[in-house]
């Protein structure tokens, strides 16, 4: 049954364990761009983090970049003033970072940094940054996008988060775990523990707050948490299915799925008001809706054409503006859509009823390509920039996540020590 495979496929491949998520970079995109990140120089005791070794990984992790290794640097200044550029042209290298922490006239901790071109000898870009120890990390992502994007003119999205949910036996039964943590797998943060299922995480539009299903009263309901304070409030309770949540761009709306009149169907639900508006009648089952970007459509999973497939509808004030269209035509199955941030791309499980993997369609040619090559793969979210996919997946009987470029050149996998993850939801940029 197609209601089934939708909404069990998360339980039967839900994840757990809390520990940091562990990441491998197994591939980059072709024509990646050779960079120096000099070791930074801190005064003592300032902090444990290695500041170049985190920005130094956020742009290999991007596929845009190869960071050269610190052994074969001809030389490790930390300003400027203290660089042969002459002697850095012969390692082929175009670009070189450097940096020191130091202590401030106030006795504040301060970051400085300098982006170079070793060429020209130019100095491209460069700041001083307050900060603490325990924001260092924070700090070194800051960074990172900063570099990012004045090298390639798209915004970086290394100073995100990533929800997702751990599933571990811990003797007595399997214990769920919604947490987040950053992009790089660091500083996790658990939002919630349960002995029962979590599912579907999905941010608000600023951030500040997940949306979830969970099965703790012995069915699925759906709630909102606000992820600094752990307050959080039921919103779905009806009599029947209450899954997929998904926020509007407005953060005013929410969509979800709903078989409170028999049939799963897609409502909206005004947050303020808790109002509801039914968007689809259909015999088949209408799921996991999500937004435009712009806010005047929804992409949804209906199986009303006898196979699961991917369809557009129309809203007008929030309401349906036409028919659904469908998106999909080329294989057998698509599910759980998610569009880029531009909302030129959609993203989506695409399987031949044996194979399960996350492909990308061009909406407006609609040319479709295959970025994955694992057998079960699932719940695709776009990084905020629009440049990576994280998805969820199995390695060796255990659930991981893995990330791959839009273009299919750069890979990097996601997992734990112990236990299984699923279910990740890239966040969008932080609003402070």
């Amino acid at each position: 049954m197609l209601l089934r495979l939708f909404l069990l496929s998360g339980l039967l491949l839900s994840a757990a364990a809390q520990a940091k998520l562990e990441i491998t970079v197994s591939g980059g995109s072709e024509g990646a761009l050779p960079i120096a990140v000099v070791p930074f120089a801190l005064v003592d005791g300032e902090t444990k983090t290695d500041i170049a070794d985190v920005i130094a990984g956020d742009l290999q992790r991007s596929g845009s970049f190869k960071p050269m290794d610190s052994q074969r640097m001809p030389q490790q200044p930390q300003s400027g003033r203290d660089i042969n550029f002459a002697a850095w042209r012969d390692t082929g290298v175009k670009h070189m970072v450097v940096g020191r922490g130091q202590m401030g006239p106030g006795g504040e901790l301060v970051v400085e940094f300098q982006l170079f071109d070793i060429f020209s000898g130019r100095q491209l870009t460069g700041y001083s940054i307050p900060t603490t120890p325990e924001r260092m990390r924070r700090v070194a992502h800051q960074i990172s996008d900063i570099i990012y994007e004045k090298l390639t003119g798209q915004r970086g999205a290394f100073n995100t988060y990533v929800a997702y949910v751990t599933v571990e036996d811990d003797g007595k039964g399997s214990v769920y775990r919604l947490a987040i943590a950053d992009a790089d797998g660091f500083n996790e943060q658990l939002i919630l523990t349960s002995m029962q299922p979590l599912m579907s995480p999905t941010w608000s539009p600023d951030g500040s707050k997940l949306a979830y299903v969970s099965f703790e009263k012995g069915r699925s309901l759906v709630f909102m948490q606000d992820v600094t304070s752990g307050e959080r409030s039921l919103l779905a309770e009806f009599k029947g299915l209450n899954s997929a949540p998904r926020f509007s761009p407005d953060g005013r709306t929410l969509a979800l799925t709903l078989s409170r009149d028999g049939n799963p169907e897609i409502y909206l639900m005004d947050l303020r008001s808790r109002n509801l508006t039914r968007l689809t009648h259909s015999h088949g089952i209408d799921t996991e809706a999500v937004f435009a970007p712009d806010g005047g459509a929804v992409f949804f999973t209906s199986d009303r054409g006898g196979k699961p497939q991917i369809y557009r509808l129309a809203l007008k004030n929030s309401r349906p503006d036409g028919r659904p269209q469908r998106v999909t035509y080329e294989g057998r199955y698509n599910v759980r859509a998610t569009l880029s941030p531009d909302g030129k791309q959609l993203a989506f499980v695409h399987g031949d009823g044996k194979r399960f993997r996350i492909a990308v369609q061009d909406l407006a040619s609609g040319n479709l390509r295959v970025l994955s090559s694992t057998s079960y793969d699932e719940s695709p979210s776009f990084a905020p920039n629009g440049s990576m996919i994280i998805y969820a997946t199995d390695r060796n009987n255990r659930g991981v996540l893995e990330a791959v470029s839009v273009d299919g050149g750069a890979h990097q996998r996601l997992g734990l020590n112990r236990g299984d993850v699923r279910e990740p939801a890239w966040s969008p940029y932080l609003s402070k």
